[in-house]
């Protein structure tokens, strides 16, 4: 086996790695939803523009749509239009609210803060465990842990706290596993 300070410094440098990584592929992936929502924002403003009245007529049939009657569809339509028409358009119509668009900065410092979160409990792992269990233990508690916090996931959703922690564990497997595998196709012995 290799000695444990080498094993810190790679699981450190991991963590860093990680960490940007998840940052990265958050920031892109939100930011992207960002960009689609920025486009159908000038999309909608330049209808509201061109188009007045059948972008009134969308507004006017989706409250109908909700339950209200022709005369009281029209009037919330016009006077929630008269108040703000653009963010009423994007809200009922695309489902676009200002509390709820992609922040992709927040995501991808979320993100790596969730990553170092997790990752914190196998690398403590590391340093308590002796060197030759090292491995042993890091694998039990990383499925003890994925296991936790599928089932707390799935109750925070309210649905099967089983099949969550069953999802995420299996997933987490699957990706240990795959790890593994690489790791001997580049001639890294893990154990």
């Amino acid at each position: 086996g290799q000695p444990a300070d080498v094993i810190v410094m790679t699981g450190v440098a991991g963590l860093i790695a990680g960490a940007i990584s998840m940052a990265a592929g958050e920031y892109v992936s939100v930011k992207s939803q960002a960009d689609a929502e920025e486009v159908d924002k000038r999309i909608e403003a330049r209808a509201l523009k061109t188009h007045p009245e059948a972008e009134r007529e969308e507004l006017v049939q989706i409250y109908e749509k909700r339950g209200l009657d022709r005369t009281l569809a029209e009037a919330v339509t016009d006077q929630l239009m008269a108040h703000d028409a653009l963010g009423t358009h994007m809200r009922d119509e695309i489902g676009i609210t200002e509390e709820l668009s992609a922040q992709p900065v927040q995501a991808a410092v979320s993100s790596a803060a969730s990553f170092i979160v997790g990752a914190a409990v196998p690398i403590t792992a590391v340093l308590l465990a002796p060197d030759d269990r090292i491995i042993p233990l890091v694998v039990a508690v990383t499925l003890l842990l994925l296991a936790t916090l599928g089932a707390i996931g799935a109750r925070v959703g309210r649905a099967s706290m089983v099949r969550g922690a069953g999802r995420v564990l299996f997933w987490g497997v699957v990706a240990m596993l795959a790890t593994a595998g690489i790791g001997s196709l580049f001639g890294t012995d893990i154990g």
